[in-house]
C-alpha cells in the first residue's frame, strides 16, 4: 500500500513526518516513503506533487487511494483514524480548543511564512520591506503573547494532554525564534524545549539532519535606510 510523504525539510511537512512518529504509523501502515523536494524549486511542479496537492505545495500524504493535503486537515485525519487521544472527539469538551489552537496554528505560520518570502527568498538586487518586515515581526510577537498568556499552569496547549495541536506548534516553534526572540517569553521557551524533548521528535530531527533553509541564526528587521 501507498504510504507516502510529499515533504520539504522542517516545513510545514514536518508537522506530519513529526505526528506518524507519534503515533508509530509506519508499525502499522510499512515504511514511510519521503519524497523530498526543495521548496520553491521547479521539481515540485514537475514530479507527482501538482495530482496530490491542489496548490502544488507541502505537505500532501498519500495512504492507499487516499490523498491529502493542508497540514491541518492531515493532523485531524491522522488524530481521528489512528491517534483518537491525541485529537479531541465531538462532545468532548476540549474539542473547541483543540480547534482552536490547530487553526491558530497556521494564522502564526502565515506570518512566519510571509517573512520567510521577504528574509530569505528575496534575493539582490531585491530588498526586503523594511516597514512590512516590522508589521509581520509585531503581528508575530503578538500571537507569541497570546500564546504565552493562555499556556495555564499545564504542560501543554490543553490540560487534557499532548495533542495534534501541539504537534501543529512544533513548526511554528521551530521557525520562530529566527525572527523574534523567545526571551519575554518564559512559558513557551519551556513549551519548546518540552516539544525538543520528546523521543518521536528526536527521531524526526535526526531524520531530517541539520536545517539547510535559514543561513543565519536570526534574522533582524532590515534598516530603513538600505530599503
Amino acid at each position: 500500500m501507498t504510504f507516502r510523504l510529499h515533504h520539504v525539510q522542517y516545513g510545514r511537512s514536518f508537522r506530519v513526518l513529526w505526528l506518524i512518529e507519534e503515533i508509530g504509523l509506519e508499525k502499522l501502515l510499512g515504511p514511510l516513503d519521503i519524497v523530498e523536494y526543495r521548496i520553491g524549486s521547479a521539481e515540485m511542479r514537475e514530479g507527482a506533487l501538482p495530482r496530490v496537492s491542489p496548490a502544488v505545495r507541502i505537505p500532501a500524504l498519500e495512504i492507499g487511494d487516499l490523498a491529502m493535503s493542508e497540514s491541518g486537515a492531515i493532523v485531524a485525519y491522522l488524530c481521528e483514524t489512528y491517534a483518537p487521544e491525541l485529537g479531541r472527539a465531538v462532545g468532548d469538551p476540549e474539542r473547541p480548543a483543540w480547534l482552536q489552537w490547530v487553526h491558530y496554528a497556521e494564522t502564526m505560520a502565515s506570518l512566519i511564512e510571509n517573512l520567510n518570502l521577504q528574509m530569505v527568498f528575496l534575493r539582490p538586487p531585491a530588498t526586503p520591506s523594511p516597514v512590512v518586515v516590522k508589521l509581520t515581526v509585531a503581528r508575530l510577537k503578538g500571537t507569541l503573547a497570546g500564546m504565552e498568556a493562555r499556556m495555564g499552569d499545564h504542560d501543554w496547549l490543553l490540560p487534557g494532554g499532548f495533542s495534534g495541536a501541539d504537534v501543529m506548534m512544533g513548526f511554528n516553534l521551530f521557525a520562530v525564534p529566527y525572527y523574534v526572540k523567545l526571551d519575554p517569553f518564559p512559558k513557551l521557551r519551556a513549551y519548546k524545549a518540552r516539544m525538543e524533548a520528546r523521543p518521536a521528535y528526536k527521531a524526526c530531527v535526526a531524520r531530517e539532519g541539520p536545517q539547510r533553509f535559514y543561513d543565519r541564526d536570526f534574522y533582524p528587521v532590515p534598516d530603513a535606510g538600505h530599503a
